[in-house]
């Protein structure tokens, strides 16, 4: 009981001055993490791009939601978006989907995106607590990476979506243990 006491009182002595010195900064290890998320996103969705065929990317799940084509442009579009955010730079690939339409062009555009990216996850954790402007709202740089990891997983739910409708197996499902 005694060791539990003086070590809460260590916390409570230490912890305003790990966060005084964490201040503006990410915690060790934030960034990694996100960079070893956002490349198995990007595997999965790579692959599922090379793997659909040409003619299922006009593909649309109902009439009201994007074709698989379009999904794919979003995910780079997105991409560029964040990662120039985060980097502070003006988006290298403006406008994807409003642009591109084969196959060629957008599992391109994708991989060209995830190559861009690169850089913002490979920020130092120090660097990712500042905050910046991003739609509107002051994020920090880890938000908005976080927001990007999280973006690429909630489409790669619709791409095996669209996957399955078309009698694929998807990349994650093709996988062994």
């Amino acid at each position: 009981m005694k060791r539990l006491v003086l070590l809460l009182v260590a916390f409570v002595v230490a912890a305003p001055a790990f966060a005084q010195g964490m201040k503006g900064a990410a915690a060790p290890g934030m960034v990694e993490t996100l960079r070893q998320n956002i490349n198995y996103a990007k595997d999965l969705i790579v692959k599922s791009a090379e793997q659909m065929p040409e003619a299922d990317y006009a593909f649309k799940a109902t009439p009201d939601v994007r074709s698989f084509g379009q999904i794919v442009a979003h995910v780079a579009d997105a991409n560029n978006a964040m990662c120039s955010a985060v980097l502070g730079e003006a988006n290298p690939s403006p406008g994807v989907e409003k642009t591109k339409t084969s196959k060629a062009d957008l599992t391109a555009a994708l991989k060209a995106s995830y190559e861009y990216c690169n850089r913002a996850f490979a920020l130092p954790d120090a660097d990712t607590g500042t905050k910046i402007k991003f739609f509107g709202q002051e994020r920090t740089r880890l938000g908005i990476l976080l927001i990007d990891v999280t973006h690429n997983w909630e489409h790669y739910g619709n791409i095996v979506t669209y996957l399955r409708l078309k009698g694929q197996v998807p990349p994650s499902s093709q996988m062994k243990p």
